[in-house]
């Protein structure tokens, strides 16, 4: 037996469990349909909130960009990649969360893997919430700081564990959440969060992945839709999915960003973001600042969609964002619903299993944009019905 024949029964292990993704590959760019494996599609996965991502204002900027800057930033950050545009994306992000200072990384993946092990580590807690995303996951194993789960969303249960963290002489504390959890689509009921942490003096950090460009006035987050500016320290955002480029950024103090600058590894080690995805990332920046259009049809086409499939009878769980997971339970299921929705009703809605989400919660999940039509929704949902009635779902 070879060294890495295990890699081949893993392999075969995943596929007779249901759990082995099939990944499709797109011939187009993305919005509200798309070709898939060669076959026009319409499109329920992307994270495409507000249809940028193939914008031509955004397509513009970045040819711009290209003949101004080139291709490549050519170094990291803090040697000789920096260019005015990383400047100025940064202080307009900042500018449009209401904060002092934003720095920008390579995608919201890399912010959280910067910014959590450079606030906390040995002596230190970070308290977490169980269902927070991979990458906070990630860095908070790479903090070295002592972890503390509490169970998704209980707020009660986070005050205990602040208690419990003050009581152990922790340097400091840190209250990690995601601002829309992304398999569900439900919030962090980040007021209630903050309200716990500030007795304690513990810092209150956001991933908000998939508020940003969603939540709060023109797409500014979950702090602007609770109302909680300059009571969160740390908000970490995407600049891939509502805002249709590349990109991460982490926005706070002045200090924070300041501290970030010599002590972020990714920011460090890694090179700079591409000048046209930057240029991109400031002509949807300033799409959101100049109308809230895009976003008020982002929420009534996820309105109209819940309303389509719930009165089908689908169990739609807990969203309260564009996000509509259609819950199916079983994962073999998810994934042959999947399959037949793509293959007999040409719509590409993703299955999730485990351990993306846990055994017995497997899921389709729904991802709404502004770029679908009314008729496409109809078409959608109309889809899901006939699948849903073949496999006796409905």
């Amino acid at each position: 037996m070879g060294k890495s024949d295990f890699l081949a029964a893993e392999l075969e292990a995943l596929r007779e469990a249901g759990n082995f993704n099939r990944i499709r590959t797109l011939g187009s760019p993305q919005g509200g349909w798309i070709e898939a494996d060669g076959k026009r599609v319409l499109n329920f996965c992307s994270n495409n909130y507000l249809g940028l991502a193939n914008d031509p204002r955004l397509i513009v900027a970045a040819k711009a960009a290209l003949d101004r800057f080139g291709i490549g930033p050519g170094a990291v950050r803090s040697i000789a990649g920096t260019m005015d545009i990383h400047r100025e994306l940064e202080r307009r992000l900042a500018e449009f969360k209401g904060v002092p200072g934003a720095i920008g990384f390579q995608s919201g993946f890399t912010a959280n893997l910067a910014v959590i092990p450079a606030l906390v580590g040995d002596g230190d807690v970070i308290i977490s919430d169980e269902l927070n995303h991979a990458s906070i996951v990630d860095g908070v194993r790479l903090s070295k700081a002592r972890r503390m789960i509490y169970p998704h969303a209980d707020v009660a249960a986070l005050g205990e564990r602040l208690a419990e963290a003050a009581e152990s002489g922790a340097r400091r504390i840190l209250v990690i959440t995601d601002g829309v959890f992304s398999m569900d689509g439900d919030l962090a009921p980040l007021d209630g969060i903050v309200s716990e942490a500030e007795p304690y003096g513990a810092l209150v950090m956001v991933d908000d992945a998939h508020g940003e460009g969603v939540l709060g006035h023109g797409g500014r987050g979950i702090v602007d839709h609770f109302g909680l500016h300059g009571r969160v320290d740390i908000e970490v955002g995407t600049m891939s999915k509502a805002f249709g480029v590349m990109g991460g950024y982490v926005a706070g103090s002045a200090d924070l960003v300041e501290w970030l600058t010599q002590r972020g590894r990714p920011f460090l080690f890694s090179s700079a973001p591409t000048p046209p995805d930057v240029a991109a990332c400031l002509a949807s920046v300033d799409i959101l600042e100049s109308s809230t259009e895009l976003v008020d049809r982002l929420w009534d086409n996820a309105r109209r969609f819940k309303e389509m499939m719930s009165g089908t009878g689908f169990d739609i769980g807990v969203s309260e964002t564009p996000i509509t997971p259609v819950m199916l339970g079983d994962v073999k299921l998810a994934r042959e619903f999947s399959a037949r929705l793509f293959d007999t009703e040409d719509v590409f809605a993703q299955a999730i299993g485990y351990p993306t989400v846990p055994v017995g919660r497997a899921r389709i999940r729904v991802m709404i944009s502004a770029a679908h039509s009314s008729a496409d929704l109809e078409r959608g949902a109309a889809a899901f019905a006939a699948v849903g009635r073949e496999f006796g779902v409905i």
